[in-house]
């Protein structure tokens, strides 16, 4: 089988991108996992499929794989590169709706920077004590459509992304699925620095869109950060996310970077 596809990446972090609108695209876990294989295929955080919206409350949807093959519910980049795919090949002008596991999601475009809305963020958790790697660590937690930790350093140079991102990612606390680890350094009023570990990917990407949304949302809680937080991430780009503030919750929550395409091809399975 020959399988047609393109290449995107929203702020480093790189997806593939297969139109399944016709429904004749099966891939097997063993699959996923060659295609995002950086040396044995076409390497990639991740495998999108555009599929029809079978529920009928968005234009589309997506079938949507980690790099090892699991499902993911949400990812912000992968959203924003899920999205400007969608309006090339549909002509769409200002929008696409499209349905995820964590709920639909707008995009709406300005040249290659694309906005999307996350669905509400909830299981807040602020400033509790856990053990890892030894040492004592206090860590946020909040849900964006995935789990994400958060552990803020002076340094995000000096994180150790890889030892710590993993022991926190399978650590007993957040059993049984696990979570995804955001390292975040306070660059000044309104802006942060993040480093994550992605679990899925089982290593650190140089982005991850929900990631950089947590880590900005509770740094606007514990410091006071008023909309929109500037996040750079280790890509070297730099993201935005904005919200409201609702006191017992936040609303409204976005996030905006760029999404570009990268290449198209045809790969045999």
């Amino acid at each position: 089988m020959t399988l047609e596809f393109t290449k995107m990446n929203g702020a480093g972090n790189d997806f593939i991108l297969v139109d399944n609108r016709a429904g004749q695209v099966r891939l097997t876990t063993g699959q996923v996992v060659r295609l995002c294989h950086r040396q044995r295929g076409i390497g990639a955080d991740g495998l999108l499929l555009l599929v029809p919206c079978a529920s009928g409350r968005a234009d589309w949807a997506w079938d949507f794989f980690n790099s090892d093959g699991s499902r993911a519910e949400m990812c912000g980049n992968g959203a924003r590169c899920f999205g400007r795919f969608v309006q090339r090949l549909t002509g769409a002008q200002t929008e696409v709706t499209f349905e995820t596991t964590a709920g639909v999601i707008t995009a709406t475009f300005a040249g290659d920077r694309v906005t999307v809305n996350l669905t509400a963020p909830h299981s807040l958790r602020l400033n509790e004590s856990l053990t890892a790697d030894g040492q004592s660590l206090t860590v946020h937690s909040l849900n964006t459509g995935v789990p994400h930790a958060v552990v803020f350093v002076p340094d995000a140079d000096q994180a150790m992304v890889q030892p710590l991102g993993s022991e926190l990612r399978f650590h007993p606390h957040f059993a049984p699925k696990g979570t995804n680890v955001n390292f975040v350094q306070v660059l000044g009023p309104d802006r942060i620095r993040v480093r994550t570990y992605e679990r899925g990917v089982e290593g650190e990407t140089l982005a991850c869109g929900t990631g950089v949304t947590a880590s900005a949302l509770i740094a606007a809680r514990l410091h006071g950060f008023p909309s929109p937080v500037q996040v750079r991430v280790q890509g070297g780009d730099t993201l935005e996310v904005s919200f409201t503030d609702a006191g017992e919750r936040f609303e409204s929550v976005c996030l905006t970077g760029p999404a570009e395409f990268v290449f198209e091809g045809l790969i045999e399975l």
